[in-house]
């Protein structure tokens, strides 16, 4: 069976919720296009972020974007809590630039990162 994409309105609100709540100045929500697959042969992953390269922006004359994609066979199991978790994981990896690029695993996006921002945001929600 084909990969098969649908837009997901569900993922880009807690897309958007994560950006203002936590601060991410640097991410324009306009530019961030949130899908969901099915079919995909991956294992292992729950979501991916796709970025809009340098060339690509220069031949289509559009400026920097990216597309967060949940794997919906595996996200749409996941807790509220596991969601956030994994939208702030791929938030991580666009860079404070907003270029197109990504930031790596090391020394950017890991799990220690992600458990203290969930941590500030469950913090917020409990004071308000």
């Amino acid at each position: 069976m084909p990969i098969k994409y649908f837009k997901a309105p569900d993922v880009k609100r807690l897309v958007d919720d994560l950006v203002v709540r936590l601060g991410f100045f640097h991410v324009v929500p306009q530019s961030v296009y949130c899908f969901r697959s099915t079919g995909s042969k991956s294992r292992r992953i729950i979501a991916r972020i796709h970025g809009l390269g340098r060339i690509w922006q220069d031949a289509l004359h559009l400026p920097p974007g990216y597309v967060i994609e949940v794997i919906a066979e595996r996200y749409d199991k996941l807790s509220e809590a596991e969601k956030e978790k994994t939208m702030i994981h791929e938030l991580l990896h666009i860079p404070k630039g907003f270029s197109g690029g990504f930031r790596p695993h090391k020394g950017y996006v890991d799990q220690v990162t992600v458990e203290r921002l969930y941590q500030i945001l469950h913090t917020q929600r409990n004071n308000i």
